[in-house]
């Protein structure tokens, strides 16, 4: 560890210790989601198990609540319940990474960790856009052997590497192993504003050469950030962030998509791309990564947040800090599209369960956290929880809508859904994940309720209803 990054580490530490007190006395922090110590947080990065624990770093913004510097925060855990924050894994203190220790992924090997990351450098000058002039997204590494301590860092490539014809925009490295050989996927946008994904392989981890070029045959958004390919029940998955796609009645309702294409042949060579399904159809979900968990399930934990969106987060300026991760996710492939369904650890901070049937309407109170699992019998349904949020089903559509107060701005959004069979409600705090037909589709957003202490229902049906203990969280010592 080098001077400058001891003393943002300590930096980093005494501000986390001061705003605990201010933080902690919040009663809109989750019960059951990855937040900030203190101020911003955003991308997933660096998913993986190593060495007994889950690791989850992330981009974090510890000075500022709506966003700054960049560094990489970390939470560890043994079983995606019981968490630990460790210090600041990354910190912008070389000269490749810093105006921002940007997003990556972790390579697991048996004699330490690869941390794979963006390098962002903003060059001094009037004249650059920042786009295709003035900008430097580096792919760096860091290595540690014990996953929390960095061993060494250094650059790998620099914009003067990538292809020719892409702008500056060229970030969110994912690597993996795989036939003997290193593989990693870039983000990038061309000069023409074309998003497209730049795949890389390798033999040893640090001299990477390009090797193919994913794209589709028109036009599909600016610029694809956070790709991730990965292969789940024999299909390759290409998932991705892409920015620029324009709203088409139902589909594309956030500023920014988040998805994947199924991928057909060899993303090294011949390939093609099935049809662009959505990940999250909700309002706060952005910039998913994939791992493989010890026992081989595929899981994915997403940003619970939306850049550039037109809403917002009060507890940024009541309590000075922003943004969650959603819960860890489990996929599968059902032959047609990916299904997300929370992972099965959750069931373990279920108290106090209750069952009802109601026909007509029904209600019951409901816990601060709660999972609530419907089996739908009729032709609509009708869920309303507290005053907050009310989430309709007929006629082959399902609609979430929040109310003016606890909303901040989010008002409402449509999943098509021909046949709702089922529907799961993860209720935190303040937030909502809807996962409809085991998964089929999924909607997450922020919300701040004033009263929500209750779930009302209308239709046909059988509900389960369980409370959610609280995660253990261990802080840093002050």
């Amino acid at each position: 560890m080098n001077a400058l990054q001891k003393d943002l580490t300590r930096l980093v530490s005494r501000i986390e210790a001061g705003d605990r007190a201010r933080v902690d006395a919040d009663t809109r922090r989750l019960r059951f989601h990855l937040m900030p110590p203190t101020g911003w947080l955003n991308d997933p990065n660096g998913l993986c198990w190593y060495k007994g624990n889950y690791h989850v770093f992330y981009q974090y913004g510890p000075f500022d609540p709506n966003g700054g510097v960049k560094f990489w925060g970390h939470w560890t855990s043994p079983d995606l319940l019981h968490w630990t924050q460790q210090p600041a894994a990354l910190c912008p203190d070389q000269t490749w990474d810093i105006h921002g220790v940007y997003s990556g992924s972790a390579l697991v090997e048996a004699d330490a960790l690869y941390l794979y990351y963006t390098g962002n450098v903003k060059h001094p000058g009037e004249n650059y856009d920042y786009v295709n002039s003035g900008r430097g997204h580096n792919v760096a590494l860091a290595i540690s052997s014990d996953g929390i301590h960095m061993d060494d860092n250094r650059l790998l490539l620099e914009n003067k590497d990538y292809p020719d014809g892409l702008s500056c925009h060229v970030r969110d490295p994912k690597v993996w192993k795989q036939d003997g050989r290193y593989y990693m996927v870039l983000g990038a946008r061309t000069v023409d504003s074309r998003g497209e994904v730049l795949v890389y392989e390798s033999e040893d981890r640090l001299h990477w050469t390009h090797c193919n070029t994913i794209t589709t045959p028109e036009t599909f958004g600016y610029m694809w950030e956070c790709p991730d390919l990965f292969c789940v029940d024999g299909q390759m998955i290409l998932s991705l962030s892409p920015q620029g796609i324009k709203r088409e009645g139902n589909r594309y309702q956030n500023v920014y998509s988040c998805g994947y294409f199924p991928l057909y042949g060899d993303f090294r060579g011949e390939y093609t791309l099935g049809e662009y399904a959505e990940s999250d159809v909700g309002f706060d979900y952005y910039a998913p990564q994939t791992f493989e968990a010890p026992d081989g399930r595929r899981i994915v934990i997403g940003w619970m947040g939306m850049p550039d969106a037109d809403y917002t987060n009060p507890t940024a300026q009541e309590n000075g800090w922003q943004h969650c991760m959603s819960v860890p996710r489990e996929l599968h492939w059902d032959g047609e599209r990916l299904r997300a369904v929370p992972v099965r650890e959750l069931d373990d901070l279920h108290t106090n369960g209750r069952t009802l049937t109601f026909d007509g309407t029904a209600q019951c109170p409901l816990a601060q956290g709660a999972d609530i699992r419907i089996a739908n019998r009729g032709a609509s349904l009708h869920v309303m929880i507290g005053d907050a949020a009310a989430i309709e089903y007929g006629s082959g559509l399902l609609t979430l809508t929040l109310s003016e107060t606890s909303g901040s701005g989010r008002t409402q959004r449509v999943a098509e859904v021909k046949t709702l069979t089922d529907l799961r409600i993860l209720a935190d705090t303040s937030s909502l994940e809807l996962f409809l037909n085991n998964g089929e589709q999924v909607m997450t957003t922020r919300y701040y309720p004033q009263r929500a202490d209750t779930v009302r229902f209308g239709g046909q049906g059988d509900a389960e209803i369980f409370d959610m203990n609280a995660m253990e969280m261990t802080y840093l010592e002050k």
